[in-house]
Formats: structure tokens, C-alpha cells, sequence
């Protein structure tokens, strides 16, 4: 929904070049959709840093949180998305990788969680993606099956927990990435208006 993965560059670069680091493509990769705990733990160890996982969430929080409100975007094609789902009656909600505290925030600067019938975060779930729970999850709460579920996924791990789930899914990376690490999704878009998207909606 947001141009999270190009705000999680920044700040992953800021974070390793305060070490003298960079924030290299395959550390991206290696973390990309990863619960914060998780994708500190695999930064700590790629780039064999003394900072504990706590100590580095904490510094990527704040800076975070200083970045958001200055360069957070919402996807190309995601209010056309939205319109057709409601006006569709399809039902919608998120499962994010975030923390709770940062999902309300950004929903909130644009005014869309009353658009959603509920939100998932990492507080939801035990075990985070690429494990299919939180799309479990949902998939329960919406009281589906989740083959019946079309899932929008900008991470690979992400997806393969959309994937895993049994979910209808689709990429779409928020930057140029190796799309072939997507597997077997639907299909890989630059737009979530994408008219592959859309008709599968409208079917």
C-alpha cells in the first residue's frame, strides 16, 4: 500500500553507514518483509555487527519515525484498487510484517483504516512471514477459504506466505528487485491498478 521497502532503504543505509557499512542489494534482499526482530537478527549476523537485535530495532524505529511523515507515498494505482473493491462490496484488509504502532500511523496520515475491515501486524501472529499464519489468519477472520483470497504482496517473503497459505497472489515490488525469487505468483505488477488485478476483481 505504501512505499515502505524504499523507506526501510534509507534507513537500513543510514543504520550500517553509521558502522562504516553499506546497505548492500543482498542485505536488502536477505530482510526485505522479514519481522523487525527477524530481519535484525539477519542484518547482525550478514554484516557481523556487536549491536544486539533490540538495540538495532530501537535505532531503526527512530529513525523510522523521523523519515515517515516527510517521504511516505501511498502505491501507484492504490485508491482506483480500493474504489473497486468497495464498490465491488469485497470485502479488504491488511497483514502487515510492521508493528502496530507504525500501521496506525501511516494508515492514519492518508485516513484508510475505516477501510478496512481489520488489520494484522506482527503483534498478531507467532510466527511471521514467510510463514502462512497471518494469511491463515485472515483468511479466518474473513471466514474463507484462502484459495478464495487474492493477496498483494510487495516482498518475496511475503509472498511465499501468501503463497503457502493457498492465496490467489501477486507481486508487486515497490522497487526493481529479482522478480524471478517471486515463484509461482499469479502475476508481477507495477501498479496495484494493474488490469490484471482489476480483472481478476471484477471476476
Amino acid at each position: 500500500m505504501f512505499n515502505t521497502e524504499d523507506l526501510y532503504d534509507i534507513v537500513g543505509e543510514q543504520l550500517l553507514n553509521r558502522r562504516g557499512q553499506s546497505f548492500t542489494p543482498e542485505i536488502k534482499m536477505a530482510m526485505m518483509g522479514l519481522p523487525g526482530v527477524v530481519a535484525f537478527g539477519v542484518m547482525k549476523e550478514l554484516c557481523s555487527l556487536d549491536d544486539s537485535v533490540e538495540a538495532l530495532a530501537e535505532e531503526c524505529e527512530a529513525l523510522f519515525a523521523d523519515l515517515l511523515p516527510k517521504r511516505i507515498q501511498k502505491m501507484p494505482g492504490l485508491d482506483v484498487l480500493l474504489g473497486l473493491l468497495e464498490t465491488s462490496g469485497i470485502p479488504k484488509a491488511i497483514a502487515t510484517s510492521s508493528h502496530a504502532r507504525f500501521a496506525t500511523t501511516a494508515l492514519e496520515m492518508f485516513d484508510l483504516q475505516p477501510r478496512f475491515e481489520f488489520v494484522l501486524t506482527a503483534e498478531s501472529v507467532t510466527q511471521g512471514k514467510p510463514h502462512p499464519e497471518i494469511y491463515l489468519s485472515a483468511a479466518e477472520k474473513h471466514s474463507v477459504d484462502p484459495a478464495e483470497m487474492l493477496v498483494l504482496e510487495d516482498s518475496i517473503h511475503g509472498s511465499n506466505a501468501a503463497l503457502a497459505a493457498g492465496a490467489t497472489t501477486i507481486g508487486v515490488p515497490s522497487r526493481r528487485v529479482d522478480r524471478a525469487q517471486f515463484g509461482s505468483v499469479y502475476a508481477i505488477c507495477d501498479r496495484l491498478d494493474d488490469a490484471r488485478v482489476l480483472e481478476l476483481i471484477r471476476n
